[in-house]
């Protein structure tokens, strides 16, 4: 099988899992990315306060999301660009509790995506004195980049793992993840019964 998935990236308003206010997403077939894509998202009212610790992260302020997309008006369009791919992010476990939690207050079940962990992949791969995305993509041959940035986050995690599989001759994430020790992520069971069922 080729090294395909899709990197994606949350950045939040506020400490509010629900609150994603934009999303990066990178295509990767066979080892290369072939596309790219992000946008600015409106967070639900109740988690839609930017806190100013997050605001200074990522520079995203309230008023740009106000006629931004809705979760609910976006989700389609993020299923539709990652297909049945596995999702790749730095902590993954951060931005899968962002899908699952923005679908849960939309009213939406979650897809039922399995996931690997850049930041566990570059743990295994590189020896570094710190993990941080920046330092981990740098190890990778992916430079200097807006970090926070939802896209270029998105295209550093994808990068890590283009690396790191070339590094362990694995022809696939699943591969990858066996080479390495790292375990994909399997969405909850609970999550594909109610999408069986629906």
């Amino acid at each position: 099988m080729p090294l395909d998935f899709t990197a994606i990236d949350f950045e939040t308003a506020n400490s509010s899992p629900a609150s994603a206010c934009s999303v990066g997403l990178v295509r990767v077939r066979d080892g290369q990315v072939v596309a790219q894509t992000g946008w600015l998202i409106r967070p639900p009212a109740g988690h839609d306060e930017f806190n100013v610790w997050n605001v200074r992260i990522h520079g995203i302020q309230p008023h740009e999301v106000v006629g931004a997309a809705t979760w609910a008006q976006q989700l389609d369009r993020l299923c539709g660009f990652a297909g049945s791919d596995v999702l790749v992010a730095h902590n993954a476990g951060f931005d899968l509790n962002v899908l699952r939690r923005s679908c849960e207050v939309a009213g939406f079940t979650a897809p039922p995506y399995r996931s690997l962990c850049s930041l566990a992949v570059a743990r295994k791969t590189y020896e570094l004195e710190s993990y941080r995305l920046p330092m981990a993509a740098a190890a990778a041959g992916f430079g200097d980049f807006a970090h926070h940035d939802a896209l270029a986050d998105a295209r550093a995690c994808a990068q890590i793992v283009i690396d790191a599989a070339r590094r362990a001759a694995a022809d696939d994430v699943d591969a990858l993840g066996a080479a390495l020790g790292v375990r994909l992520t399997d969405p909850p069971s609970e999550s594909a019964s109610e999408r069986a069922v629906a």
